[in-house]
This record gives C-alpha cells, sequence and structure tokens, in this order.
C-alpha cells in the first residue's frame, strides 16, 4: 500500500519517470542488496532521462524536419558524392552554431541535400539546439501573408529565435523585389547571430542572377556566402528509381 502511495504522489508532482523506476525496485527483489543511495540514484537518473528525451523529442517536433531520423552515423560516404568524413567530423561538435557560420549544400536533384541537412537539424537537436526546417517557397508564401496581415514582424522575431534554420530548395524559382526584400530582412536578423542551412541545386555562382533586385541580391548573399561552410554534393541520384522500387 506505502509503495502504491509513493508511486501517485511522485506522479503528482510530475515525476513519472522516477515513480515508474521506484515501482520497478519495488517489484525486484533483489534490489535489496542495494543501498538507499544508490537506489536513489537509479531513480533520479531515469527521470533525468527521460526528462532529456522529452525535451529533443519536442524540438524535432517543433523543427519540422522532412527526415527527423536522419544521423550523422548514416550518412552515405561512396566516394562519387565527394563527402569527405574529415569535413562533416569538424562540424559534428556545432561550434559552427556558436560563431553564427551557415552551411550550403548544392548539387543535382536527388544527391541528397535536404537529408543531409535534416542531419544536421536531428544531430543538432540532440544537443539543445532549436531548428526549423521550411521549403524556401512555403517560407515566402508565409512572410508574405504575414506582410499583408501586418504581421511581418512577428514571424521575422520568430524565425530568429531558430538556432539553425533550414532552407531547403532554394532557386528553384525567380525572386522579385518583394521576395528579395523578405530574404534581406531575414538574413539581416541572423547575420553574426544564427546560423543558416541552405540547399540548392544552382551552383553559388548564378544564385545572385536569382534576384530581380541586383542590389538586393549583393546584400542577400554578402550575409549568407562568406561564413558559410560549403558542400557540393555529387553522384548519381539516390532516390530509388521505378525499376528498383518494384525489385
Amino acid at each position: 500500500m506505502l509503495t502504491n502511495q509513493t508511486v501517485q504522489l511522485l506522479k503528482a508532482m510530475k515525476l513519472s519517470a522516477m515513480a515508474n523506476e521506484y515501482a520497478r525496485q519495488s517489484n525486484y527483489p533483489d534490489m535489496s542488496a542495494l543501498d538507499f543511495d544508490e537506489r536513489l540514484g537509479m531513480m533520479v537518473d531515469a527521470e533525468w532521462l527521460s526528462r532529456e528525451n522529452n525535451k529533443v523529442c519536442k524540438l524535432k517536433k517543433e523543427a519540422n524536419l522532412r527526415f527527423s531520423t536522419a544521423s550523422f552515423a548514416d550518412i552515405d560516404y561512396r566516394p562519387s558524392r565527394k563527402l569527405e568524413r574529415a569535413a562533416i567530423a569538424r562540424l559534428s561538435n556545432f561550434a559552427w552554431v556558436k560563431e553564427a557560420r551557415n552551411i550550403i549544400l548544392t548539387g543535382c536533384t536527388g544527391t541528397g541535400k535536404t537529408w543531409l541537412a535534416c542531419a544536421f537539424g536531428a544531430e543538432a537537436c540532440n544537443i539543445g539546439l532549436k531548428v526549423r526546417f521550411y521549403r524556401v517557397n512555403r517560407l515566402l508564401n508565409e512572410m508574405a501573408v504575414a506582410s499583408n496581415e501586418g504581421r511581418l514582424l512577428q514571424v521575422l522575431n520568430k524565425l530568429k529565435k531558430f538556432d539553425i534554420l533550414i532552407l531547403d530548395d532554394f532557386g528553384l524559382s525567380n525572386l522579385n523585389s518583394i521576395e528579395g526584400r523578405f530574404l534581406l530582412e531575414l538574413f539581416d536578423d541572423r547575420y553574426n547571430e544564427r546560423s543558416t542551412i541552405i540547399s540548392a541545386q544552382l551552383p553559388v555562382s548564378v544564385w545572385h542572377s536569382l534576384f530581380q533586385d541586383p542590389t538586393i541580391a549583393d546584400a542577400v548573399l554578402d550575409r549568407v556566402i562568406h561564413n558559410a561552410n560549403r558542400f557540393e554534393l555529387q553522384g548519381n541520384s539516390l532516390r530509388p528509381s521505378e525499376k528498383d522500387s518494384k525489385e
């Protein structure tokens, strides 16, 4: 009876993992061989681990990653991709986020740009960083709606809070002057403050031509490119072909 009461009280105090560990210990006779401090330590560890896991799950849900299970451990380093292990290893401690540096991933369709961006995002969530994934066109549409409703500043303030903003499929269409200004506002807020990961099929050398207004193009690219770690993924598409999917 006392055990059940203690379990209920722990749960009432929102210590569910600790309560479950206490109940487990109470039903495991061999636990009597451990002293009080050891058993208490095990309960505290269970609660701490549960809260850390819940925090990571919450961060990943908020990140809205296209590939939420992507990880550094599963990166494909086949030679044709021209992706160096050492380059990824140097970025794996996320010191570049503290330095507010960016990552640019370019390459043909199917070479794994989005997946790699999500791997960085998921690993960042694992260490407690706030991440958000957007398709560029959808983000620009969201900003346009917010601008028409007088909420653009609110959206920009929200975006500024993310340690890493992942912008996928940049450059699928040309950017008019309004869209260019939206991006300028976005990157001006993040410059030297927060990090951004950009994936694009087009090489960086032609990004300037995507903007209708060359002055805005200069300002945006100056805030994005010069402090970025750049990867150009190569090789054949990693997506399964129609023939492969039938086999």
